[in-house]
């Protein structure tokens, strides 16, 4: 079998932007180092003009050059960033970052960050977000889903285009009966909603978030509270949907009121509710699928944005769940005195 040619390229990485050059290089050269061992090249520089030798170094290069741009609009390049660029690491995902061009970028601009949303999948749900009144993010876990609907609601706030942000879960515990918990509301609803506050602190600064909660720019509420009330102006995020009944879910997306941006996420595979309850996420996918005004987007695993092994986890959950089969007998040990066949 014959071994795939290897390839040249010569790069040069405009406009020559010192910084920008030390970001995508990294301390001791650790990113160049990073991608050179995922994608098996050799990466050589001097200033901004690189030489990139190997079999993938042409879809190489076109990483390189979308990491420079992300240096030079002012995303912070670390270890992990270069990670989630390279984390599926195929050829077949090296040649869709060429075509990127073809469609602007997205990009989602906090206090505290830049933040790019990665690949086809999470750019189209940033836009819908941006577009729709309502917007529903389904898919695994480790996609982005919940970060990026707390960075676009971040910036509507910065940019006064909305005067609170509401972050909204149903309280079910995952398969644990965790007991009674101390604490006033707030307190008791916080571990439900950790993910939404590790984001905020990220985005905008843990002293700006407590404040903003104390002034109520940012409202904590359980979806039970919901009832009764009509948001205007907010930006409403509803995370671990799946988790909802139909009648919570109709009752949630009737509080929406003018000015308002509605997100809700969820996992249609990871549902904690009884044994015999419908999801109000999978029950409302068939009612307002396709009405004008609501986006749905759809998550796969190879948006997952974790550890690569997260995507194959996913991967190998949904093949025995789509393709259930009886477990293989497994060995009677021998009887008390009976020796092993050899």
């Amino acid at each position: 079998m014959n071994k795939p040619a290897t390839s040249k390229q010569v790069l040069t990485l405009e406009p020559n932007d010192s910084q920008a050059l030390a970001s995508l290089c990294g301390q001791f050269d650790e990113h160049l180092r990073q991608i050179e061992q995922r994608l098996s090249v050799e990466i050589r520089n001097r200033g901004n003009l690189f030489e990139l030798r190997g079999v993938d170094a042409v879809p190489a290069s076109a990483v390189l050059k979308n990491l420079y741009q992300d240096a030079l609009e002012g995303v912070t390049l670390t270890s992990e960033t270069i990670h989630l660029s390279l984390q599926q690491a195929g050829v077949e995902s090296l040649h869709e970052a060429i075509d990127h061009s073809v469609e602007p970028i997205t990009l989602i601009h906090t206090k505290k960050a830049t933040i790019k949303p990665r690949g086809k999948n999470q750019q189209g749900y940033v836009r819908s977000v941006m577009n729709n009144d309502i917007n529903f993010g389904i898919g695994p876990a480790g996609t982005g889903k919940t970060y990026l609907a707390v960075a676009c609601a971040v910036q509507a706030l910065m940019n006064e285009e909305v005067q609170r942000i509401l972050l909204v879960r149903p309280a079910v515990e995952a398969g644990e009966k965790l007991g009674f918990l101390p604490g006033d509301l707030a307190q008791k609803i916080d571990p439900y909603l950790r993910p939404l506050y590790d984001a905020l602190y990220e985005m905008i600064g843990v002293e700006t978030v407590t404040k903003m909660i104390e002034r109520n720019i940012i409202e904590i509420a359980p979806l039970a509270y919901m009832r009764g009330r009509t948001l205007n102006d907010s930006y409403i995020i509803l995370d671990e949907s799946q988790n909802t009944t139909k009648e919570q879910m109709k009752m949630f997306l009737t509080r929406i009121g003018f000015g308002s941006t509605a997100v809700i996420t969820g996992d249609a595979t990871q549902i904690d509710l009884p044994r015999g309850t419908q999801s109000g996420l999978t029950h409302v996918i068939n009612i307002l699928d396709g009405v004008d005004g609501i986006s749905f987007t759809y998550f796969q695993s190879k948006d997952v944005v974790r550890h690569p092994l997260v995507q194959k986890i996913v991967d190998a959950y949904d093949r025995i769940e789509n393709n259930p089969k009886p477990l293989e007998a497994t060995t009677t040990p021998p009887a008390s005195g009976e020796s092993k066949p050899q």
